[in-house]
């Protein structure tokens, strides 16, 4: 570990509640392991801070996105045809247990592994989800428009939920992707994704529909809500600039935020 104060669990679990984490809260957690700082036990300790914060009545839900199982031609870089050709030929399906995530850092992948909690079925943008509505929230994500109204986001939206993000940028929040749906602006095109499945014994590639999301102006629409509402609370959760706000109003606010800005 880098030196640094050394942070336990108990000390994380403090800062949640200074943050205004509470028990019962159903909490979407946006999550960077390196800026929480030296805790000791790692993405182990900041997990359960974060459930023992909420307890049994509560929820913890996090992404656990599998970018790297995309058709290889949505690649950065320079693949040649037979290059594509063997990858999409060899490429394995989603598999709930097993998959890990994609760029989604140590502490969601340390949490989707967890006993007891439960991920859902997209291949591409599942989440996992921990507490007393976990099953209910993470059932039924289906294939087509998978961050709308019948995703997890939906169900978190529904129950009321916080967005935490725990030294996370705020581009990270995924929950403004709910909002991209709702936005009446020409801007969000629909989409056609390929991936692969498995139907019977076989594996194959199909398709299934969706917009093609964008979250680079997330941050300017996290920096103006925060500038024209109270409902953003401000913290360090052990070293991490921490943010907790109310997933219902700032979905709402982006939705007035997209129709006016987007083009």
């Amino acid at each position: 570990m880098e030196k640094g104060k050394l942070i336990t669990k108990n000390q994380l679990k403090k800062d949640l509640e200074a943050l205004g984490v509470k028990k019962g809260m159903t909490v979407m957690v946006h999550s960077s392991l390196k800026s929480v700082g030296r805790v000791i036990g790692g993405p182990v300790s900041v997990i359960m801070a974060l459930e023992e914060a909420v307890g049994a009545e509560g929820n913890i839900v996090m992404p656990t996105q599998t970018e790297q199982l995309c058709d290889p031609s949505e690649y950065e870089g320079d693949l040649s045809e037979e290059e594509m050709r063997v990858i999409r030929n060899h490429l394995p399906v989603y598999h709930p247990d097993l998959t890990p995530t994609c760029y989604m850092g140590f502490i969601p992948e340390t949490f989707r592994k967890q006993d007891g909690v439960f991920r859902s079925a997209h291949p591409h943008t599942s989440f996992a989800a921990w507490g007393k509505d976990a099953a209910y929230i993470t059932e039924n994500h289906g294939m087509d428009f998978a961050l709308g109204e019948k995703s997890p986001l939906g169900k978190v939206y529904e129950l009321d939920g916080r967005i935490l993000l725990l030294g996370a940028p705020a581009d990270s929040n995924s929950s403004l992707h709910l909002a991209e749906y709702r936005q009446e602006n020409s801007f969000v095109k629909e989409k056609i994704w390929d991936v692969k499945v498995k139907q019977g014994e076989e594996e194959v590639w199909t398709t299934y529909r969706d917009i093609n999301n964008d979250s680079d102006d997330f941050d300017r629409i996290f920096e103006d809500y925060r500038r024209d509402t109270s409902g953003v609370m401000e913290g360090k959760v052990g070293e991490a600039k921490s943010y907790l706000m109310p997933m219902r109003e700032m979905v709402e606010y982006a939705v007035g935020w997209m129709n006016g800005n987007r083009e």
